[in-house]
């Protein structure tokens, strides 16, 4: 797996040194939407122009487009080149099954990510998962998979992933606890002990953050109790002091 391209890697940098400096709390690098939020199911057309001229404005570096599925929106593709081209790096997540029937509607610019939602098992869905991730890596565009992992997750079988996504090309990998619960934090920081590269494990946690401060103001623990949780799931070391 290939590091972060550069222009990211320099923008999240000089975020993290502002959150440093910042000696208030800063806000998240990462901003979590729901395309069903913007996009009309049944329809192209915005749900509010409003809305998408708010996120295209937005200070977070990555706009992460999650929650329901963001393939079944037939304006989803022309919805990412806009925020892309507002200056943000997308990271569209989908559970891969539409991917590669939907691949030509979009554009492999630098900023946009694909990124495939997996558990650790292997199933019917996941194999459709990866013919979505090959098609787009022939279509130029960086790949990133999402493994969501609980108390319950196999890390033996998340061990062997590396070798899956090298061999498939895949850019990145991301590791995120399903939810603040100790035990699946504590889980989701062993499991990115697994990771090979320093980078992803620093964002992936940038990413869990958001989703579950997301999920808290859906009406889940409170975000210091979640934020204190997640900091003691992930043992300190040197690649998480930096952007690699």
């Amino acid at each position: 797996m290939m590091r972060l391209p550069a222009r990211l890697i320099a923008r999240l940098a000089k975020a993290r040194i502002a959150r440093i400096l910042n000696k208030s709390a800063a806000p998240s690098i990462v901003q979590w939407i729901d395309a069903a939020e913007i996009l009309h199911p049944g329809s192209a057309a915005p749900v509010s122009h409003e809305k998408m001229q708010t996120i295209m404005q937005s200070h977070r570096q990555i706009i992460w487009i999650g929650g329901s599925e963001p393939l079944v929106h037939p304006g989803i593709g022309h919805f990412v080149r806009a925020i892309a081209q507002s200056g943000h790096h997308v990271f569209l997540e989908t559970n891969g099954t539409f991917l590669r029937r939907r691949i030509h509607e979009f554009q492999p610019l630098p900023e946009v990510f694909l990124v495939v939602r997996s558990g650790a098992r292997r199933d019917s869905e996941f194999d459709l998962a990866v013919e979505g991730l090959r098609a787009a890596r022939l279509s130029g565009f960086f790949t990133v998979v999402h493994s969501v992992v609980d108390e319950n997750s196999d890390l033996a079988e998340l061990g062997q992933f590396p070798a899956l996504l090298e061999g498939l090309g895949v850019d990145g990998w991301l590791i995120t606890s399903e939810s603040a619960s100790p035990g699946a934090l504590s889980k989701a920081g062993e499991a990115r002990r697994l990771m090979p590269r320093g980078s992803w494990r620093w964002l992936s946690r940038q990413v869990e953050s958001e989703l579950l401060g997301h999920a808290t103001r859906s009406g889940a623990k409170s975000a210091p109790e979640a934020r204190k949780l997640q900091a003691e799931s992930d043992e300190p070391c040197e690649e998480s002091v930096k952007v690699l």
